[in-house]
């Protein structure tokens, strides 16, 4: 086995974060064009996967090492220089702020970077490639009969629009509650679902806009669901007629690609890739926080069926062309093997 194993890409969270996605969604796939494990922790036995403890004994040849995070950075940096391996040391950056003179050094160590958007790589100081995260579209596609599957949910009629993901001030959660209350008193047949989890010190966070919604009057049509499994969320986006990306600050950020997938158009914040995500054709762009600018948008899509249809169906093309998870996997193989020759 450690003769098949060309790129090592570690995983050193236990709890399930972004980055931990991204690997056990990518490695599988490039598995069947690479040698490439992962190691550490918390991670499914479906992802190829190596001991941490045996990695400074594999059998000495080149090999890349592929973090994403500082201390997945340092430790490569300890296995080549006080291990002795042979390793090139890659690094995928998703971080948009300025980075500490820690991480900066770091970076610097690293021998090719990689930035998951170009506002990414406005934040780094090292020759980079852009690669944008995608998704396996096979899993995601419209409804057959979104009124059927909306009554096995039990949804409500009528138009829907969804806002998911981890209920907190970062995420926007309430900038997309404050402008559902200005929109649906005006419009019955308007219903929106807020959907996630709550994380430790968020709860009371969750339960504020929920005395919000009660005290509009709109519990029965801003509805909280709570978090589902990932083989789950594509049906919750399927039965969405709009989504709503909100968030004040984003690393990246699939739901839209997500969304977009199963023909929903996206209004979208200008945070995270959302502007190279989300074109004039396939949804809506609006500042972080601005809430009247939000309701301005949505109130464009409700009030115009047709358009909303039809950026629907843009947002599809759009997912197709650029951010399937197959074009991600190569593009990285393609870095692998620059470092390996």
């Amino acid at each position: 086995m450690d003769k098949e194993i060309d790129v090592i890409a570690p995983n050193l969270k236990r709890r399930l974060s972004g980055v931990t996605a991204t690997i056990v969604r990518l490695v599988p796939l490039q598995a069947r064009k690479i040698g490439i494990v992962t190691t550490g922790p918390g991670l499914p036995e479906t992802v190829p996967h190596v001991a941490l403890w045996r990695v400074p004994f594999l059998k000495r040849r080149r090999r890349v090492w592929h973090a994403r995070r500082n201390v997945e950075m340092a430790l490569g940096l300890a296995l080549k220089y006080l291990c002795f391996m042979d390793l090139k040391l890659l690094f995928t950056s998703a971080s948009q702020r300025q980075h500490t003179g820690y991480t900066k050094w770091l970076i610097g160590q690293m021998d090719a970077v990689v930035a998951t958007s170009a506002r990414t790589a406005e934040y780094l100081s090292v020759p980079n490639h852009v690669i944008h995260h995608g998704i396996d579209i096979s899993g995601f596609d419209r409804a057959q009969d979104r009124s059927a599957l909306r009554a096995s949910m039990n949804l409500p009629r009528g138009v829907l629009i969804g806002c998911y993901g981890r209920v907190r001030h970062q995420k926007g959660t309430d900038a997309f509650v404050e402008a559902m209350i200005a929109l649906l008193p005006s419009r019955p047949n308007v219903s929106a679902l807020v959907m996630g989890r709550a994380t430790e010190g968020h709860s009371e966070f969750l339960a504020g806009l929920k005395r919000k919604v009660g005290q509009a009057g709109l519990e029965h049509r801003i509805l909280f669901m709570p978090e589902v499994s990932v083989d789950r969320m594509a049906d919750w986006y399927r039965v969405l007629d709009l989504y709503v990306a909100p968030q004040r600050w984003e690393g990246f950020g699939l739901t839209p690609i997500e969304a977009m997938a199963c023909h929903v158009p996206v209004v979208a914040t200008r945070v995270g890739a959302f502007e190279e995500i989300v074109t004039p054709e396939s949804g809506k762009l609006v500042d972080p926080g601005d809430i009247e600018g939000m309701s301005a948008a949505v109130a464009g899509y409700l009030d115009d069926p047709q358009s909303m249809a039809a950026a629907g169906r843009a947002a599809r093309r759009n997912v197709e062309a650029r951010f399937q998870i197959d074009a991600e996997a190569d593009a990285l193989i393609a870095v692998y093997r620059d470092l390996l020759a």
